[in-house]
């Protein structure tokens, strides 16, 4: 990241005082706490989150308030602060199929094991604006009804059991999983890394390339297998001890895609998978990422690599909207040097030009007056 230059503190400080002071705005208007941002502005909280790569609501929360709702400075602040944080181990891997679901849809079959579960979303909405928001009025409270634990396989499994999508693959028990926070990036990129870079990666962005998939920018047709929004178990293997330590639960939201294949030389015609997961409730980051994760898999299936969004180095390099905020917003820092020198360079040059045109018109007269 670029970082300000030394000097006119006092302006600086005055800067963050008028900030502090915007921020707070009206002081007749009720300061914001926290608790209200965590339970009301639940699914920007998800987002701080799962981009800032810190489960801790009320420290997104915070971050929220802090970044006067810049969600880009919220998540740039949580990374500042993870950064702070000891490790001191991974948990095992995380089984989302035994997830407590609160949400769950399929697009590929209407009757799946478990059934399907709509959960609170905006899909069935009409996207009219509700007056009745602004005089905060009293919510009904949802409609609950006792239902028995029924098991919900994901349908990648009902399609395996046909051997109609490539298989999930074996993870050697004593890989030790990457991690982009403590090492540099590396082009090619193992598949673990790469998904923890695009779990991290602006949504916007991951939309946008996502969406150029649909619209033939890849050549990929995807179905949503299925998306599933819920509780999952972390639990942490310690060396002294025969067992794994629960550290509690936390809610992701888990995308499968699923995508036509037509086979190659090294493999059958099947169905092939894209996958996202993210922290809290994020279905359109997902989604998004799963679309990316598939494109960004056509050299190992042997695809032309032909769209942006298939280019690892593309994708990955340009996905981390700390970053590209810090490229950007530096142009805004003092340059005066640099621009010192281009702006002698262009004097120089158009001296240069303005004397050849010069030139150039005391010839064209001379062979006039000839």
């Amino acid at each position: 990241m670029y970082v300000a230059v030394k000097g006119g503190e006092a302006a600086i400080a005055n800067a963050h005082r008028l900030l502090a002071d915007r921020r707070r705005g009206d002081r007749s208007v009720p300061a914001l706490r926290l608790d209200q941002i965590v339970e009301q502005l639940a699914l920007g909280v998800d987002r701080v989150m799962s981009e800032g790569s810190l489960y801790d609501r009320e420290l997104a929360a915070l971050a929220i308030v802090q970044a006067r709702g810049d969600m880009i400075e919220a998540i740039f602040l949580v990374r500042a602060y993870r950064t702070t944080l000891p490790r001191f181990g991974y948990t095992r891997a995380v089984e989302t199929g035994a997830m407590l679901v609160e949400r769950r849809v399929s697009a590929t079959y209407k009757d799946l094991p478990g059934g399907q579960l709509l959960g609170p979303t905006f899909d069935y909405t009409h996207r009219l604006l509700d007056p009745e928001l602004a005089a905060g009025g009293d919510v009904e409270e949802p409609l609950r009804r006792e239902n028995e634990a029924e098991a919900m396989p994901r349908v990648s499994a009902i399609l395996a059991r046909e051997g109609l999508i490539e298989p999930d693959g074996d993870m050697p028990r004593d890989h030790i999983p990457g991690d982009i926070t403590r090492e540099p990036l590396e082009f090619p990129m193992a598949r673990d890394i790469r998904l923890q870079a695009l779990s991290r990666g602006d949504e916007g962005f991951l939309l946008a390339l996502g969406y150029s998939t649909q619209r033939g920018y890849a050549r990929n047709h995807p179905f949503v297998g299925e998306v599933r929004i819920g509780e999952v178990e972390l639990e942490l293997d310690v060396p002294e001890l025969p067992f794994a330590v629960p550290l509690g639960s936390i809610r992701v939201t888990e995308c499968q895609m699923v995508n036509q294949f037509k086979g190659s030389a090294k493999a059958p015609p099947q169905f092939t998978r894209g996958y996202g997961l993210v922290f809290g409730q994020s279905e359109r980051k997902a989604m998004a990422m799963a679309l990316c994760d598939r494109a960004l898999r056509a050299t190992e299936f042997g695809e032309d690599v032909v769209a942006a969004a298939q280019d690892e180095e593309f994708v990955i390099s340009h996905s981390d909207n700390v970053q590209a905020t810090g490229f950007v917003e530096h142009l805004k820092l003092p340059h005066y040097v640099d621009f010192q020198a281009e702006l002698d360079l262009v004097r120089r040059m158009r001296a240069e030009h303005d004397a050849r045109e010069n030139a150039g018109k005391a010839e064209e007269k001379r062979e006039a007056a000839e």
